[in-house]
């Protein structure tokens, strides 16, 4: 259900009044889960993450987010402290689907020194072949390539929309995510995560599911579907999205939707051609991406910038980001030392020590970067496979 709300200004109350009018307004979107909390605390909670993440966008540095966000939603009214980056917010609009919650604010907000460097850097992002959960759902159209084609889609979307991710396509063979997703089996998926970043060159790995193709009326009169003069057909589709360098799950989110399916019942219908996407279901399908590629963005762009280190020599690395993530000469990073180990119930996790080590980049390739010490000290216990971050 999708409720468009009359725009609606919020009250804050700041700490510091003193602004220039050099202020500008910046618009995004948070999430809360409301299957715990009440509407009202779910939609607090959501406003609280899309504030963030405008203020990130707009370069306030991570404590300036919790002096700002610190309000209570009251009568669709929030008050905010902050340190006089926010002049006034809105929130434009909000939208209620499987116990979850979203909303669009749009801020007014004085820029500050810019200290979300990640902004710079195209995170590097390995999207996998989906799953269709109900194959047989398919027979209609024959579209049992629509889960390769959905993410060929997303994938040139990405290319063309995203300013903060660079896609890879992983569509010939099927993972195991499914399987593993069905079973709950969080640790292989964290290993299998790893693995595909790991032989991919990625920093994240994108899984999704399709949970349903199936018409409308389907389910409870099957028979009578093609005796109307409109086929809605549903498109139930979840993305999840994985850190490649630790395994663990960044967001996933669950899109729905349906629209009316224009072919004939025995049509064979190429998911790839420009029939199916110009039809109202392609057309439908397309513009779901079109918000995921946004999600996407959202999710990964204050990410810290992950580089693999692959090669080490004296006071010297080479890692795994270059021109295509948007790494620049000068550009400095912290390092950070693996460190694995397993648990009392004997899980297998890894983690990462920071190192006393700051390198800055003197060389670039398209997909490599090579930095130096800043104090050209020898590098002492750091190893290939370790990391460089930006922040």
């Amino acid at each position: 259900m999708r409720t468009t709300l009359q725009t609606v200004v919020l009250t804050i109350s700041l700490l510091v009044v003193n602004f220039t009018c050099n202020a500008q307004w910046y618009e995004a979107r948070g999430h809360a889960s409301t299957e715990k909390d009440s509407v009202e605390i779910a939609r607090t909670k959501a406003m609280e993450n899309a504030l963030k993440k405008a203020l990130l966008i707009a370069g306030a540095s991570v404590s300036s987010v919790q002096q700002v966000v610190n309000g209570l939603l009251t009568q669709d009214q929030i008050s905010i402290r902050a340190s006089g980056s926010v002049n006034s917010i809105e929130l434009i609009d909000e939208f209620h689907s499987n116990n979850m919650i979203s909303v669009t604010v749009r801020a007014d907000i004085f820029p500050q020194e810019k200290k979300c460097f990640s902004l710079d850097y195209k995170k590097s992002i390995l999207l996998t072949k989906s799953h269709l959960n109900h194959r047989h759902q398919a027979n209609i159209g024959q579209i049992y390539q629509l889960d390769a084609a959905v993410i060929n889609q997303l994938h040139i979307k990405l290319a063309k929309q995203s300013n903060y991710s660079n896609g890879k396509l992983l569509l010939k063979n099927a993972t195991q995510f499914y399987r593993l997703n069905a079973s709950f089996n969080e640790a292989r998926i964290r290993q299998l995560a790893m693995s595909l970043a790991d032989t991919t060159d990625s920093q994240y790995i994108i899984f999704s599911e399709i949970n349903d193709i199936s018409f409308e009326q389907e389910r409870s009169n099957s028979w009578r579907i093609w005796s109307q003069g409109t086929y809605p057909r549903s498109f139930d589709f979840t993305v999840y999205l994985y850190n490649g360098l630790s395994g663990e799950q960044i967001w996933q989110e669950r899109y729905q939707n349906s629209a009316v399916w224009n072919f004939h019942k025995r049509d064979d219908v190429d998911v790839n051609g420009t029939a199916f996407w110009q039809s109202e279901y392609g057309t439908m399908i397309d513009k779901l991406l079109d918000t995921i590629v946004s999600d996407i963005d959202e999710n990964v762009m204050c990410e810290p910038s992950e580089g693999r280190i692959v090669q080490v020599q004296g006071n010297q690395i080479t890692i795994n980001l270059g021109r295509h993530q948007g790494v620049k000469i000068g550009d400095e990073f912290s390092l950070l030392h693996s460190s694995n180990f397993t648990s009392d119930l004997g899980r297998n996790y890894s983690g990462y020590n920071i190192s006393p080590y700051k390198v800055k980049v003197v060389k670039l390739t398209n997909k490599t970067a090579t930095a130096i010490t800043l104090d050209n000290n020898l590098l002492g216990n750091i190893q290939i496979n370790d990391l460089a971050v930006r922040y």
